[in-house]
């Protein structure tokens, strides 16, 4: 009898160990970085992926420790599992919900196509997705602007942390309640439409916020004395609108019949190019004024500007030529 009851001991001893070891010791590298559980997955099915995953040590000691806590939920997402954790911080942080969630950097001047690009390389959600969403669902925006076709424009450059649960609907919703944060700030509240399809191409034109409001200025101008644009970024987005563009502006690009080629129709183009930031929607509610009528890209990180034609020929050829110095702004154009 004493032996069985010393037998009985070491026994308890030894799952004792077990259990503590397998709880509180966190595992080598996890195999998966990144489990994902779904919805309505039972607390077994939970052990085992995790287990499975390479996330806990063992199953059972995880069921073991969830029945003696007394049943807590469990809920189902994501959970970022690349640094080691023991079982009891992994079933804590799965108790919590504390699902994974991955920086996207989404830059000024990002037109919706790029912005697909980065959620797709974080692992957020798939390029098709989200320009699927983007280009035919204007719910989001229907009240700002009617007369919006997409939501470009409208999906505000910022650094957003998204999980892998959020559908291409949570993901624009998140971008455009940002926008409308940024909007109310500095006052944008007519004329939207226009405003933020003219702060696109200020955007795409000129990096530099000090030169931002004259490049306003200059495409006022023109759109008074019914001169066509003539700006590449929107001639590159009508390429990008027929999946054409390969990096490069062609003749064939220039002879584009859209809309958006500003080279072939007058005005603006029906709809924003790209997201502009806070200091191109600014511009294009404050443009400078000014009697250029032209700007050409400098050498020295910016354009220079001209009110004749001959000027700007001048321009763009001491630009050809490499030698052109002036002020420190930026941009690109006739």
């Amino acid at each position: 009898m004493k032996k069985l009851f010393a037998w009985f001991i070491l026994f308890c001893v030894a799952l004792a160990a077990w259990l503590i070891f397998s709880l509180a010791v966190a595992p080598g590298s996890a195999t998966q970085q990144y489990v994902t559980l779904k919805p309505h997955t039972t607390t077994r099915q939970i052990a085992a992926e995790l287990e499975h995953a390479g996330a806990i040590r063992s199953a059972n000691a995880f069921l073991l420790y969830h029945y003696t806590l007394g049943r807590r939920t469990l809920k189902a997402g994501e959970y970022d599992f690349s640094k080691p954790v023991n079982t009891i911080a992994a079933y804590d942080r799965i108790a919590r919900g504390e699902v994974a969630s991955r920086g996207v950097v989404i830059p000024e001047g990002f037109n919706m196509f790029d912005v697909a690009n980065a959620l797709d390389q974080a692992g957020v959600c798939k390029k098709a997705d989200f320009l699927d969403y983007v280009r035919t669902d204007v719910s989001l925006i229907a009240d700002l602007d009617p007369e919006a076709r997409t939501l470009e424009g409208y999906l505000f450059p910022d650094t957003y942390n998204f999980g892998a649960s959020d559908t291409p609907h949570n993901i624009a919703a998140t971008m455009v309640k940002r926008f409308r944060q940024e909007a109310a700030k500095i006052g944008l509240t007519d004329n939207i439409h226009r405003t933020v399809t003219m702060a696109s191409i200020v955007e795409k034109e000129t990096r530099l916020d000090s030169e931002r409001p004259l490049v306003a200025g200059v495409f006022e101008n023109r759109l008074t004395q019914h001169i066509v644009l003539a700006t590449d970024p929107a001639v590159i987005y009508a390429s990008l609108l027929r999946g054409k563009f390969d990096g490069t502006i062609r003749q064939s690009d220039l002879q584009l019949d859209s809309p958006y080629n500003t080279y072939k129709y007058a005005g603006l183009p029906p709809g924003p190019i790209a997201n502009p930031g806070i200091t191109a929607l600014q511009a294009a509610m404050h443009p400078t004024q000014t009697d250029y009528l032209y700007f050409v890209a400098n050498n020295a990180g910016g354009h220079n500007f001209a009110r004749t034609k001959e000027e700007h020929n001048r321009n763009v050829a001491e630009y050809r030529k490499g030698h052109v110095t002036g002020p420190a702004v930026n941009g690109v154009k006739h």
